[in-house]
């Protein structure tokens, strides 16, 4: 590694001479822009909008434009003779608990290397931040620009991690924040148990850039000179979820199952649904089920539609008792026949 900047760490009266190197490097996969029929490179000039002639890089300055749209020219000398006091010095501002620092405040990471000279104070601060467990809010200017960063430790070596200023920040200013939304105690439950089940320690050599990898391997074959035949992928559903519940109790179950929890899964009435091959036909016979409830509720409604109707008879129950009023006179038309019998 090459050393991008030097100078020293202010820790109290104690000067720590340091030098500064990347911590992380971009591994993307880096292209040219060329012509399509050739492959030649296509380069660009930097040219004047008032003339159009090519400038020279050494006769470059930097402009900032007023709201008038007239420039006001800075040079490298206007740079230089501006006040920072943390020119290649790291001073440490006071010492803070690392779990106070927000992730979104980090930008880029640096080791530090003592020099020769200043190996024992270097291992007295790591040492001291190692066992303390604090990190050094630093001021320090890198590229003529002022940062805030953190002194931590990690694998030994002390790391200077840049930060961001808080009004470089901006606001989570979204609508869904005032919105109400009516969770459920049971889902709160398993998205809870979802969570644990896809607990575990965090093991960077576990991922990969898989897009980094792909196009690597067309690359290699455009260079061999073979054709690229990838199998398509099933595409997950983009179907609205419409059961919350059944969707969290799915995602623990294919959380566990993928940790090695089958056997479990296999054994429990609720999990065999997230089997790869159960699946299909478990939902699918459950699928009628609730279909089938579906059709009872209605005839319960039914039931209850027709239970005033059996009641309505019993309230005109009076109006039956008037024709029992004339049934004797139709007695007495039986009694009147055998007189005309008898004449």
């Amino acid at each position: 590694m090459r050393a991008i900047w030097k100078g020293s760490i202010a820790f109290g009266l104690v000067s720590i001479g340091v030098k500064l190197y990347s911590a992380t490097e971009e591994k993307d996969v880096s292209f040219h822009q060329v012509r399509r029929s050739d492959g030649s490179r296509v380069r660009y000039r930097r040219v004047a909008e008032a003339d159009g002639e090519e400038v020279a890089y050494a006769d470059i300055a930097k402009g900032y434009e007023l709201p008038s749209g007239e420039t006001v020219i800075l040079t490298d000398e206007d740079f230089a003779d501006l006040p920072l006091p943390s020119t290649r010095v790291v001073d440490v501002l006071q010492f803070v608990p690392t779990d106070q620092i927000d992730p979104i405040y980090f930008a880029k990471s640096y080791y530090l290397e003592p020099e020769k000279t200043a190996l024992k104070p270097y291992i007295l601060l790591r040492d001291a931040l190692d066992t303390s467990g604090q990190a050094g809010l630093v001021k320090v200017a890198i590229r003529n620009r002022e940062q805030l960063a953190l002194l931590r430790v990690r694998d030994g070596v002390i790391v200077l991690s840049t930060m961001i200023w808080p009004d470089e920040i901006r606001e989570a200013d979204f609508n869904f924040l005032d919105q109400d939304v009516d969770v459920r105690q049971q889902e709160r439950a398993m998205a809870d148990s979802l969570v644990a089940s896809m607990a575990g320690d965090f093991n960077p050599e576990e991922y990969s850039d898989d897009y980094r990898d792909a196009l690597q391997r067309v690359i290699d074959a455009k260079v061999e000179g073979r054709e690229i035949v990838e199998p398509e992928e099933a595409q997950p559903s983009t179907s609205n979820v419409v059961d919350l519940m059944s969707a969290l109790r799915a995602s623990v179950e294919a959380a566990k199952a993928s940790r090695g929890e089958v056997a479990a899964a296999a054994s429990a009435p609720t999990r065999k649904m997230v089997t790869a091959s159960a699946t299909p036909k478990k939902a699918a016979k459950k699928a009628p089920a609730k279909k089938a409830a579906a059709k009872k509720a209605p005839a319960k409604k039914a039931a209850a539609k027709k239970a005033p109707a059996k009641k309505a008879p019993t309230k005109k129950a009076p109006a039956k008792k008037a024709p029992a009023k004339k049934a004797p006179v139709k007695k007495a038309a039986a009694k009147k026949a055998p007189t005309r019998k008898s004449a």
